[in-house]
C-alpha cells in the first residue's frame, strides 16, 4: 500500500515556493527543479524528470523514468511522460518567450545537464534558486513533523533500548553496523541516510570504537571512523574489535518516509571512563540542554552559537566539536529530508527561527586515547524551547 503525499501537502508547498520567490526575486519568470530530494518535496515522487515552475502558469512535472510510476505514487496535479527535453520544450507554450533568466538549482545541476538544458531551452542567464527552496523545506508542516517524530520514536527506542544488549566484547565496528542497520529497519527506518553535501557517501554513520571516532575524515562532521578501507570509509572497521574500557560511539540518521532525525548515543563497555571524561561528556549534555532552551521563534541561529560559544573557557574549547585541527564551526544543524539542512547553528546565520523548523544538537568533544564524547539530538522549535523528539538518556550508557 503506497502511502502518497496528500495533494493539500503538495499544493501548499508549491504555493509557499511561489511566496518565497515573489518576495526574494519579485522579476522571477521560471524555475526548473531537478534534484530527485526537491522534485519529492514538490511532487511526493522520486523519479528521473524535471519540474518547471512557471510564475504564473501550472506547474508540470515531466517525467523520463518512470511515468508509470509517477503516476501511481503521486497525488501532483500534472505529470507528463517526456523522452528528451525536446518533449518538454515543444509542449510548453510560448516556449519563444522564455525569460532570459532562469532559476536552476545552482548547488546540484552539473554543467553538462545544464548545457543539454540550454539547447532547447535558449536561456541567457541563470540565478539559484537553492535558497529560497532551503528557507521552504526548513518550516516543516504537521504531516512533516509527525513523521519525524516517528523517525524519532524508532531513533530512540534503538539507541537507547536495543544497542546495549548487541555489544559483546570481540565484536568489530563493522559487526555493530550492519546488524545496527538491520535492526533500524526492521523497526521501520527506510534505509537510507542522505545528506547534500556535495559527492558525500552515508550508508549509516559513524559507528566507532574508542579513538576511531576522532580519526581524521573528509565528512564535516566533529567525529570521524576508520571505515571499511580508504575507497569506502563508511560503516566501521572490520579490524577494530571491541574491548572492555572502550567508549561506544554511535551516530547514526534514522528515517521515515523520507523524513530523518540525527542522534548520537555513548556507551561504556566493561568498565567506566575515568572521571574527566565523563565530566566532559556530561559538560557537552549540559550544552545540549542550554541551546536546546533558545530553540525558540525570534533568536537567530547565529545567536545561539555566540551565545553558547562565548560562555565556554579556553580549556573546555579544545578539542571542542571536533579533534586537533579537525574542528567545525557550527553547534547544530537543520534536518528533515536531508540531514544537513539549513539554517546551521553557526556564525551567519542571523534570519530568526520560525515554529516548526527542525534542528540536530550535537556538542561533542574529542579526547585524546579515548575517543569522542558527548551528544546529538533532534529538536523541534516550538513557542516556548526546542522539542525533544530522539529521546532523553543522556549518553555513555553503561554496558558491563
Amino acid at each position: 500500500m503506497i502511502k502518497k503525499v496528500p495533494s493539500t501537502e503538495l499544493k501548499n508547498r508549491m504555493s509557499c515556493f511561489r511566496k518565497q520567490m515573489d518576495i526574494s526575486n519579485p522579476d522571477w519568470e521560471i524555475a526548473f527543479i531537478f534534484s530527485k530530494i526537491n522534485l519529492y518535496y514538490f511532487t511526493g515522487t522520486m523519479q528521473d524528470g524535471m519540474l518547471i515552475i512557471p510564475r504564473n502558469r501550472e506547474a508540470t512535472f515531466w517525467v523520463r523514468r518512470s511515468y508509470e510510476r509517477a503516476l501511481d505514487e503521486s497525488l501532483f496535479s500534472s505529470i507528463k511522460p517526456m523522452n528528451s527535453f525536446r518533449d518538454a520544450a515543444g509542449s510548453v507554450s510560448r516556449v519563444s518567450e522564455l525569460p532570459d533568466t532562469v532559476y536552476l538549482e545552482t548547488e546540484i545541476v552539473p554543467l553538462a545537464l545544464y548545457q543539454r538544458l540550454q539547447k532547447y531551452f535558449p536561456f541567457k542567464n541563470v540565478k539559484s534558486v537553492d535558497a529560497q527552496i532551503c528557507a521552504v523545506r526548513a518550516v516543516k508542516s504537521e504531516y512533516e513533523l509527525s513523521l519525524l517524530r516517528e523517525a524519532g520514536r524508532i531513533h530512540q527506542h534503538v539507541l537507547e533500548d536495543l544497542v546495549p544488549g548487541m555489544l559483546r566484547e570481540g565484536m568489530s565496528e563493522a559487526d555493530l553496523s550492519t546488524e545496527l542497520f538491520s535492526v533500524l529497519v526492521k523497526e521501520g527506518h527506510h534505509g537510507a541516510c542522505r545528506f547534500g553535501m556535495f559527492d558525500t557517501e552515508m550508508i549509516l554513520g559513524n559507528v566507532c570504537f574508542g579513538e576511531s571516532s576522532i580519526y581524521p575524515t573528509y565528512f564535516n562532521g566533529p567525529g570521524g571512523k576508520y571505515g571499511l578501507c580508504p575507497a569506502a570509509p563508511v560503516l566501521g572497521s572490520r579490524d577494530r574489535k571491541l574491548r572492555k574500557g572502550d567508549l561506544v560511539f554511535v551516530d547514526v540518521g534514522c528515517g521515515v518516509d523520507g523524513y530523518h532525525t540525527d542522534k548520537t548515543t555513548t556507551y561504556m563497555f566493561g568498565s567506566s571512563l575515568p572521571q574527566y571524561a565523563i565530566d566532559m561528556h556530561n559538560k557537552c549534555v549540559d550544552i545540549q540542554n542550554e541551546a536546546a532552551a533558545m530553540l525558540k521563534p525570534g533568536i537567530a541561529p547565529s545567536e545561539i552559537y555566540n551565545t553558547i560559544m562565548n560562555g565556554l573557557d579556553k580549556e573546555f574549547l579544545q578539542n571542542f566539536m571536533g579533534f586537533g585541527n579537525r574542528k567545525v564551526k557550527f553547534l547544530g544543524h537543520g534536518v528533515g529530508l536531508l540531514i544537513d539542512e539549513t539554517p546551521v547553528i553557526a556564525k551567519g546565520f542571523d534570519e530568526s527561527l520560525q515554529e516548526g523548523m527542525v534542528f540536530a544538537l550535537e556538542p561533542k568533544k574529542g579526547i585524546e586515547n579515548i575517543g569522542m564524547v558527548g551528544i546529538e539530538n533532534t529538536f523541534i522549535v516550538t513557542a516556548d524551547s526546542g522539542e525533544c523528539i530522539t529521546g532523553d538518556n543522556p549518553g555513555l550508557i553503561p554496558v558491563y
